[in-house]
């Protein structure tokens, strides 16, 4: 299978396994991933995804082979788009863990997750105008958003490789490891998050992805409705109770 899933308690393990290629995206990656993802928005007992791939490129893209033989409309899904998950709606967290490189289709692929654990070896970037390309699966919006403007627009307009390091400093990765560390890394982020009431984590997450390109108005009426969408759960009567009783809760996800 050219996508694998497996589960690790509470997180599921998505990984890209076209290594041989590195992981570049063809017809069978993109919906692999979004079967994938689609799994895990469905299992109530799965709170936290982590997605990384097999081999020495996290990702490179699409594959050249796949466009070159006028496929290039399988890269993409009606749901998710590019890789079928560049424009995915999604209500999870969803962790990157990235021991290779990571370029072009790639940065795009990471940048679509809500949290990166990267090796110190990795390098992000969008040198499609080194092709005359155009980075068309969101980088282009989500790099300034993630470095800065003037930082993203220097990596979009020269294609220049943006070191892990500089990636770290300016917000746009969580952590840097050791490419052998990566994936437990990964899995301690992954679980520091499931100790948590995922209903919570959901309502809380879906604001915080809309904080940079909503209005202040809108955004109280989404943590609003996000206090209501808790309010009613049995997970919100548990935290207290816990609290009081001096033990850790007990989730149930509802």
């Amino acid at each position: 299978m050219v996508v694998e899933y497996e589960t690790r308690g509470r997180v599921a393990l998505i990984t890209l396994n076209r290594p041989e290629q590195r992981n570049a995206v063809n017809g069978e990656l993109a919906e692999g991933l979004e079967a994938a993802l689609d799994r895990f928005e469905g299992d109530p007992e799965l709170w936290v995804a982590i997605l990384t791939g097999r081999g020495k490129a996290f990702c490179a893209g699409a594959d050249l082979k796949e466009i070159a033989a006028g496929n290039s409309h399988r890269l993409f899904t009606a749901k998710g788009g590019f890789a079928g998950i560049c424009k995915r709606e999604r209500t999870k967290p969803l962790i990157a863990a990235i021991a290779g490189s990571a370029l072009a289709g790639g940065t795009e692929v990471a940048l679509s997750c809500d949290m990166i654990v990267c090796s110190s070896e990795t390098n992000f970037g969008l040198p499609e105008v080194k092709r005359s390309l155009v980075a068309g699966a969101g980088g282009l919006f989500r790099l300034p958003r993630a470095l800065g403007m003037a930082t993203a627009l220097e990596a979009i307009l020269t294609g220049d490789p943006i070191p892990a390091q500089r990636a770290y400093e300016l917000g746009m990765v969580n952590k840097v490891v050791a490419p052998d560390a990566v994936m437990a890394e990964a899995m301690r982020l992954a679980e520091r998050i499931t100790v948590n009431a995922p209903i919570a984590v959901q309502a809380s997450r879906a604001v915080a992805v809309r904080a940079l390109h909503d209005d202040d108005a809108t955004l109280w009426k989404a943590s609003d409705a996000g206090f209501a969408k808790i309010a009613v759960t049995e997970d919100f009567r548990e935290g207290p109770r816990a609290f009081i009783e001096k033990r850790a809760p007990v989730w149930k996800g509802r």
